[in-house]
């Protein structure tokens, strides 16, 4: 694991050399994969490990990085490429500790610190001068829940007398739950405590929309997988945050299809598919854990990817309205291809990781109570309608009069969402190497 980290750290020198940055990123995820595929638990020293969760988490780390980069295209041209450059890097580097450290303390300290470079890309390369406001909500409604965490960790320290993740073992009382389960729900985010996730996706960077909504929102649920080993005396509890997160899943289904702006939409999507996963996670069963897993996977590399469409779009019509962006059909009858492949991933398709995890998702969730199928039927119903909504609201209808196009997309353009098809629908392929790690 260290050599990766090193490997890393090798790159800040390179910088200067966006294309070749880019590719050894891309030739390290390779590296990476090969290296610990065939390994339940590696490089176990310092406090720093692998199993199966913290291995394809790290992989979508490293992918969605290299595919920003590819993504921020426009920024190279920019005097400061080279600070863009060094953030993504450095949160690529907090990202891969976090993930694969067994230390609960540790994970707290990388949990936070990938914060700090969100921000700055935020603030340095967003949009409109509302990304303050937006960066501010991100940083507040995070560090809310996480001073009771901390707490939690020293507590656990003094009563167990360690903070690896396989050895706590301790009574856990009502306080101390909440303490530990409610910052990973306002990361993921759970409905209720969602608003920061749309105002930031829409105030970002397509690099930052990208890493938020493939990456960043999957430390919650990573957290989850980690902090339920040893807080299941509460598990009665969990009943709440399932009925929270299915509730919210339908009731933002409906919010997707009032939306106007097409970032928002997408943002909204994530919602409600990481309240699936909050509510497969609650349930802590076999089917619950794995298919939580699997959709977080799958979530990753759709939602990044239509991120960078609608990013695609914005190139073109410098607008996110879903009343300017319409009959792209007629314009980039290629890029409509894209998009009616995303689309239709994002609605849980076959072959797609969305469909398995959802399926393994709905099993979990109809074993733990019948009555879910409600709620689920609802959010399943919606998924397919916002997804067809957004396709067909920006492919189709006539060209707006008043803009000016030049460009029909480029190799790099068709390269970034082929990136992100092909892992999402291949994979689907392969799905019992999810479940290595049980």
């Amino acid at each position: 694991m260290m050599k990766f980290f090193l490997f890393t750290l090798f790159l800040i020198p390179l910088i200067n050399n966006w294309w070749l940055l880019m590719n050894l990123i891309l030739l390290s995820c390779f590296l990476f994969f090969i290296n610990f595929i065939s390994i339940y638990y590696s490089n176990l020293s310092y406090s720093y490990g692998v199993d199966m969760v913290s291995f394809w988490m790290i992989l979508l780390s490293i992918w969605i990085v290299s595919l920003m980069i590819m993504a921020s295209f426009k920024i190279k041209s920019s005097l400061n490429s080279s600070d863009f450059l060094l953030v993504n890097i450095i949160l690529l580097l907090f990202l891969m500790l976090s993930f694969s450290c067994t230390n609960l303390f540790i994970f707290y300290l990388w949990f936070e610190a990938v914060m700090i470079p969100t921000l700055i890309l935020i603030f340095g390369w967003g949009y409109q001068p509302e990304r303050l406001m937006a960066g501010l909500y991100l940083l507040f409604y995070t560090l809310f829940a996480s001073l009771p965490m901390l707490l939690g960790i020293f507590f656990i320290y003094n009563t167990s007398f360690t903070l690896y993740y396989f050895l706590i073992d301790l009574n856990c009382n009502l306080y101390l739950y909440l303490s530990m389960i409610l910052s990973f729900l306002i990361k993921m985010p759970m409905f209720f405590v969602h608003f920061w996730l749309p105002k930031a996706h829409v105030e970002a960077p397509v690099s930052g929309s990208m890493i938020l909504a493939g990456v960043l929102l999957k430390l919650g649920g990573y957290g989850l997988f980690r902090v339920l080993n040893f807080i299941y005396m509460y598990n009665m509890l969990n009943i709440l945050w399932i009925v929270i997160s299915l509730f919210g899943s339908s009731v933002v289904g409906i919010l997707c299809l009032c939306q106007i702006d097409i970032k928002s939409m997408i943002a909204y999507s994530s919602v409600s598919h990481m309240g699936l996963v909050i509510a497969g996670l609650m349930t802590c069963n076999y089917y619950g854990l794995y298919g939580s897993l699997i959709l977080m996977l799958g979530h990753g590399l759709c939602s990044s990817g239509l991120f960078a469409l609608a990013n695609i779009m914005y190139e073109r019509s410098h607008s996110r309205s879903i009343l300017i962006n319409k009959g792209f059909l007629i314009f980039m009858p290629n890029m409509s291809m894209f998009w009616f492949l995303l689309s239709i991933n994002n609605m849980s398709s076959p072959p797609s990781l969305n469909l398995l995890g959802e399926i393994l998702l709905i099993n979990s969730l109809m074993s733990w109570s019948n009555l879910s199928f409600v709620f689920l039927g609802l959010t399943s119903f919606f998924s397919c309608g916002y997804s067809i909504y957004l396709y067909s609201i920006t492919q189709h209808g006539s060209l707006y009069s008043g803009l000016k196009f030049n460009c029909y997309g480029n190799v790099r353009e068709f390269n970034l969402i082929m990136f992100h098809w092909i892992p999402l629908n291949f994979l689907f392929m392969k799905s019992e190497i999810f479940s290595l790690w049980i």
